[in-house]
This record gives structure tokens, sequence and C-alpha cells, in this order.
């Protein structure tokens, strides 16, 4: 220890024979915590009349040292992946050839430049003109004519790229009847994505969202709802979108254009904020979804392995993220990039409540997460001297939070609640209670952690005598939990079970379930074949026994905070109470065999939904398939309605007895119409989206639309999602049959109506998850669970029986 001593006097002579202590941590408010945040101290000083004895820790501030060197090292990756991402598809070193053309052309007595170089020199500073030679000057215009030369050919790159990404058709020809212009288009976006990309290369090159022409949004949406409305109700709609379309739609549509020229989407942020942000419901189960683990295996029994593992492979993602070493995802079985923006704020990330609006924080990196266990909060710093801890290290750290004995502090329990409650109550208590003092400082571990972790009691898991009921209680445990052992407002949670299985929830403002299901798809994979555990199930590795223990968040909780934390809790309550879930693996068949009747296994999913609801309810209803925009810059999603027409007369005919060939007939085309519409979404030209911001339009122009109020009113009663796989070479399905994965879900969307997610697992198998609620007298979600798997068994059944089945209908062309 180096110790100073400082002369110096006190104001207050009477205060002569005391002295004040002052640490660089705060107390905490019982013994364990303070015990341990001496051991976070780097540096101590004591005031005494005789002045200032300091005291410097040399291993702390060695700690202090290596973490800054680890945040420059960070600074160096990203100011070299900014330059290596702004020239792609060019590269940095391809100046120095362009740089060395120019001045071996000059050599040779040749003018490249045309003039121009010898018109940069007449401009050169004069300080360079007395400083520097003739031939210095030249050569110094000849290098600031080559780098002007070479932006401008990365400006003339990037521009094709941006034509070609802006290319659709390839999705609309049938398989095998793939058209010249596609082929040359194939061969020119190949050529240009030979470099390896980095995760967010492709960002300026990605086209804007264009915006549909009102009268073709007016016309599909007039279409979508032909099946559902009665001859007498169509006509009024139709008359309520002529009226709109020859009034007000169009002065929206131009501030709407306009906003699409200067924006670079003119959806997302809207969104994001209308339908997210403001919302001022619950976000637990309204908004919230989750993901879940592998169905048949547990990698390890033990609770703090498993969590050291997960937390290990989460911050691995994390690493890959911030040094963009991710490949950006792509449309399946193409060269084609989707949009990496939902990246940025993966982690380190928080919702926080506003009173009238909540708001997104990100922070570029955090050292830490919290973990919650038995009603207390810990911050557990991940990183030691600028390393990660090893998974061993942090199952020795989880270990000693499941060993500690101390109680929670008063009120600490259940504030979790408040993430769970409405919005406007916890925003009050956030400014009132949180503003300030122990409570802000706590408070802000868990904002600013990467993200929140949750050791749970429970057991989980397809097991015991009801391996299907236990199924349910799973999805219900990890879309609500106990309602106050989860942050809800973080952008996502991890849950780790008593018996090792794990699974996430995700806050949905953020980004939407395909970039959250890329990470746990890689977490899972990392976890359990890179990772690995020892055979008594505890993770690889070693343990540093110095470690700073895991340190306890304190709080200072009132009554009047506790008694909204009460109040919050007993809305969440209620609403997870409501929740009837129900999650079923479908083994009967899976995208094979669909396949192999030539059609598209979504569209073949989406009408036995169809078919299922008709059966269930006894007809049809408005239908939200959750479709993709990410072919465009900043892209969230669109509204595939796949309530059809053509969908509504095939399950009519299968349900009056038509023959068999005329069914399978209608099938053909309702999957073909559903196809075309899942297209039209995917490129921008789908319905919901463009209404609802021109929805937002009128209201900023404080203009009223009989048309696009009822429009946006209509209930979904039929919620769908499917989650893609979309990373199988982690998985190797042949030698590890049994490692498939759950996918997730979420809650209703409609209060009489059933959210519905899927996941395509291999070729054999289909997952669902199915939820309603159980104060809607009509809905039962094992109930259409039922329907659902004999609706599925109905039409492969019809589609088996068709002997040109192997020779019918179109799929997706798949430019390789």
């Amino acid at each position: 220890m180096l110790r100073l001593a400082v002369r110096g006097k006190f104001i207050n002579s009477a205060s002569a024979e005391a002295f004040l202590t002052f640490e660089a941590v705060s107390r905490s408010l019982n013994a364990i915590a303070m015990a341990e945040a001496h051991q976070a101290v780097a540096f101590q000083f004591t005031i005494t009349p005789e002045g200032i004895d300091l005291q410097l820790s040399y291993q702390a501030l060695n700690q202090i040292y290596l973490s800054g060197v680890r945040s420059w090292k960070k600074r160096v990756s990203r100011m070299k992946n900014r330059v290596i991402k702004g020239v792609y598809p060019a590269s940095p070193s391809s100046w120095l050839f362009v740089a060395i053309a120019i001045l071996a052309t000059m050599y040779m007595q040749s003018d490249p430049s045309m003039g121009l170089i010898s018109k940069i020199q007449q401009h050169l500073p004069l300080s360079l003109h007395m400083s520097l030679s003739a031939q210095g000057q030249t050569m110094l215009s000849a290098l600031v004519f080559s780098t002007l030369l070479w932006l401008s050919l990365i400006l003339t790159l990037r521009l094709c790229l941006k034509l070609l990404l802006s290319y659709h058709r390839w999705m609309f020809e049938l398989h095998g009847k793939v058209s010249n212009t596609t082929k040359v288009w194939v061969s020119l976006l190949r050529l240009f994505s030979r470099r390896k990309p980095l995760l967010y290369s492709y960002q300026t090159s990605l086209p804007h969202l264009p915006v549909p022409a009102i009268k073709d949004t007016l016309s599909r949406y007039l279409e979508s709802v032909r099946p559902l409305l009665t001859d007498q109700e169509l006509k009024r709609m139709t008359d309520l979108a002529n009226d709109f379309e020859s009034t007000l739609g169009n002065r929206l549509q131009r501030y709407l254009k306009l906003k699409a020229l200067w924006a670079t989407n003119y959806v997302s942020d809207w969104w994001e904020e209308y339908i997210y942000l403001r919302g001022r419901g619950p976000i637990m189960v309204n908004s919230n979804y989750y993901g879940m683990d592998f169905l048949y295996v547990t990698p390890t029994t033990v609770q703090a392995a498993r969590a050291g593992n997960t937390i290990t492979a989460l911050l691995l993602y994390r690493r890959k993220v911030n040094k963009e070493e991710l490949t950006p995802s792509r449309v399946p079985g193409t060269d084609i990039p989707l949009c990496a923006a939902q990246c940025e704020r993966m982690f380190n990330t928080t919702r926080t409540p506003g009173a009238e609006t909540d708001v997104l924080q990100h922070w570029l990196d955090s050292d830490f997460v919290v973990v919650y266990h038995r009603g207390r909060y810990f911050r557990l710093w991940v990183y030691r001297g600028g390393r990660l801890l090893s998974p061993r290290e942090l199952e020795h750290q989880i270990q000693s939070i499941l060993d500690d004995p101390s109680p929670p502090f008063p009120g600490e329990e259940k504030l979790g609640a408040l993430t769970a409650g409405d919005r406007c109550p916890w925003a009050q208590m956030r400014k009132q209670f949180f503003s300030s003092g122990v409570n802000r400082r706590s408070l802000d571990a868990i904002e600013r952690a990467a993200f929140f972790v949750t050791l749970d009691d429970e057991e989980q898991g397809m097991k015991g005598d009801d391996p299907a009921g236990n199924l349910d209680r799973y999805a219900k445990s990890l879309l609500h939990g106990k309602c106050y052992d989860r942050w809800f407002d973080k952008s996502f949670s991890i849950v780790i079970y008593k018996n090792g299985k794990n699974g996430l929830n995700a806050e949905h403002s953020w980004a939407d379930a395909p970039t959250v299901a890329h990470l746990w798809e890689y977490t899972l994979a990392t976890d359990a074949f890179h990772l690995g555990y020892t055979q008594d199930g505890h993770c690889k590795g070693e343990v540093e026994r110095s470690l700073p223990p895991p340190q306890r968040l304190a709080w200072d909780i009132p009554p009047e905070l506790q008694a909204q934390v009460c109040r919050s809790l007993a809305v969440a309550q209620a609403l997870a109470a409501d929740v009837d879930c129900h999650v079923f693996p479908f083994r009967e068949f899976g995208k094979g065999r669909i396949k192999k009747c030539r059609v598209s296994p979504d569209a073949f999913i989406q009408i036995s939904l169809q078919l299922a609801h008709y059966r269930d309810r006894g007809g049809f209803c408005l239908t939200y398939e959750a479709s993709m925009t990410r072919l465009f810059r900043e892209g969230r999603t669109e509204t595939v309605r796949s309530c059809s027409s053509e969908s509504c007369t095939f399950v009519k005919a299968l349900e009056g007895r038509e023959t068999e060939e005329d069914c399978r007939r209608l099938f053909r085309r309702a999957a073909e119409k559903h196809q075309n519409l899942y297209r039209m979404a995917m490129t921008g030209a789908g319905i919901d989206r463009h209404l609802f911001c021109l929805y937002v339009v009128s209201k900023y122009l404080g203009v009223d639309s009989p048309f696009l109020r009822e429009v946006l009113s209509e209930p979904w009663r039929l919620s769908t999602s499917q989650t893609p796989i979309q990373q199988m070479e982690l998985f190797d399905l042949k030698n590890h049959p049994d490692f498939v994965s759950l996918g997730g879900g979420f809650g209703p969307v409609a209060d009489d109506g059933y959210g519905v997610s899927y996941i395509i697992v291999g070729e054999d198998m289909i997952n669902f998850h199915v939820s309603s609620k159980y104060s809607c007298s009509e809905t039962d979600s094992r109930r259409f669970g039922v329907q659902l798997r004999k609706a599925l068994q109905d039409i492969m059944a019809l589609l088996s029986g068709d002997p040109k089945g192997s020779s019918k209908g179109s799929a997706q062309v798949q430019p390789k």
C-alpha cells in the first residue's frame, strides 16, 4: 500500500478530535453488503487533525488499468469497422491500388486526371507550396486525386448494390421458370458479395421502404375483408374507402411521401413509438414474448452451471455483435441481405417508463449483469481485469448467490411488479422514489446491465406424468412468471430454473422475434455443443478464488412505494391468471412431407389455421400473420392478411363435402394466393403499415377519417407468427436428433381471440404455441390445439390422395 500524507486544517475547530472516512463506494445497509463493498474499494482516505491519509491499492488500480485497455481496444475496433463497412463492397486496401495506378501512369508521362491534378496543385495551401518541392506537390496532388477518385468509385459501387437490392421480381417467379433478367441479377449480386461483409456492411446499401399507391392499398384492403363482411357491410366499407381516397387520402399521402424522402424508413419510428412505447397498459403478456429451451434435452441439471454457460454464450454473442463478426442475416437460400439495425440495441438496453410515452435507453457497453434470486437483486461482474470470466467462474459466482442466506430488504422481493403493471404508476414511482440516493444507484445497475437473469426456484420442462401440461406451465412461467421475478423492461431477461432448464422473456419495442431467435439459437448451440459440461454437470475451466463476490443491490422502499408495488402486482396477477397457454409438438409430419406435395410449408400451416378456427368458432376472422420487411433499411414487420377469399372458399368446400379433386384445386389456389400475399408484404406492398401511417398523419393534422378509424379498430382475433430457424448449421439434428428447439410464443392479441406461434424444426416436426384468455367462454387453447392438429392431418390426407401432387403447384424461387 502507498501512503501519502497531506497537511490540512478543519474549518470547524470543534471537530478537531474527530475524523471522517470517505470511501469510493456507497455504504450498504447490512454487514454482508458492507464487506463486499470494501473489497471493491480502489482507494480510501482518512481526514484527521494531522492531514489526509490516502491509501491506494495497486491491485485495484491494475484492474482499472486493464479495464481501460479493454475499453480502448473496443474503440479502436469500432473505428476500424466503421472504415471497413463504410467502403463496402470495396476494401480499404483498394485505395492503395488506385493510388499506385495513378502514380504509375504519371510516371509514364501520362495524365489520367485530364488536368485535375494540376488544378489541385494550384489550390494547395501556401504553406505546402513553401515547404514541398514541385515533385512533392505533384505527388501530394496525385494522392488527393486518387482519394477522390476512390471515393467516387465506392459511391458508384454502393449505388449499384442498392439498385441490385431493390430488385424483387425474383420472389414472384415460379420454380424452374427463372427469367434471364433474374439470372443476370443473381450473377451481379454474387459479384458484389464476394468480399466477406461485416454485420452492418449492407446497411447503407439497402433500399428504402417504398410508399404504396393509395389506390392499390385501398383495393387490397377491400379484397382482404370481402370474405368477412356481408354484401351490405362490404358496400358500406367500399363507399368509405372511395370517399377517403377522393378527399382526405391524397392529402395524407403527400405528407407520407415527404416523410419517405426524408426518413430512413417511413414506418419504423412511428411503429415503435405508437404501437409499443405509448402503450399505457402492462407490457407483460400484452407485448413481451418468450423463448424456450430444448424440448427433450437439458444439458445439465446443475442450476448454477447452466447459468454460467448461458451467460457466457450470451456475452460471446455480444462480443460478436460489437466486433461485427456476425454474418449478416440473409433470405434463406440466397445472397440477399436483411437489415441488421435491430441488433444494435440487443444488449445494455432498457425500456424506461414515462407519463405519456416510454423511452428506450441504450448504453454502449456494460461489464455486469443483474441477477434476481429469492427476492434479492445482485450485481454480477462478468469481466475481471479486462477478460471475460470463464463459465466455471460464473458458475462459482452464481452458486454464491444461491447459497446466500440473507433475506430481502423490506419491499424488495416484489419490486419487479412495477414493470409488470400499468406504465403510468410505474413512471410516477420512478420519478418520485428512484431519482436519487440508494434507489437510483440500484435501479441504474439494473437498467445499465447487459441483461437480466432470474434464478428460479421452480422446475420446468416436459417431465413427469403430464408432459403436455408441464409444457403449458413452462410457457406461462416464461411469459409472466410470478409477475415480480422478471424485469420486464429489460431488452431480454434470462430465466434459469432449479432443474437446469432455461428460457428467456423479451421486450418487444426494440426488436422483433427473429432477431432474438437468432441470439437464442446461438446461445443454446454454444452452451450445449461448444462450452459443454464435465461429467458431473459442472462448467469446464478453473476458478480464480480471489474474485470479489456478487454485490447485493440495496433499496430504501417506503410504505407508499410498497403500496404501489402491491397495486401493480394485483393488476399483473389478474392478467397472468387469465392467460391460457398450450404448447404441443406436432410429430406426424413436417416440412419434408409438405414440400413433397409442392406446397409452401407456411401456406400449408396458415390454411390449416383457417380450417381449425372455422371448426373451433364456426366462422372466419381477421387474421394477422407477421411478415418481415427487413429487405429494406430499418424494416420491421408487415401484416399478411391470411384469411383470404380463396382460403375461405377452400375451407367451406372441405367442410361442405365437395369432391376431393375440387378441394385439392381450391387448396392450391388458396396456397398460391397466400404466397403472393406474403411476397407482397415482404416487398413493401402490404396494407396495414401504410394505413397505420396515414392514420398517424391524420392525427398530426387534426383531421378525422371514419374509414381509417374503423380500419384501425378492427380486432385481430387470430394472430399468428412463425419463428424460423436461421442457423441450421449450428445444430446437427442427424447426430443429435434430441436437440430440437421448442421455439417461443406470445399472449393473445384480442380478448376473444387466439395467439398462435409455430416453429418448423427439421423435416419432421412443427412445434405450436397457442394462447387465449380464460375469461372468454368461446376460446380454449387446448381445444384449438386439437382442432389444429386435426386440420393439419386432414389437409395432408387430402393432398396425399392427389396422384399428381408431386408435379403441381409452384414454389418461391431460391436464387443460389
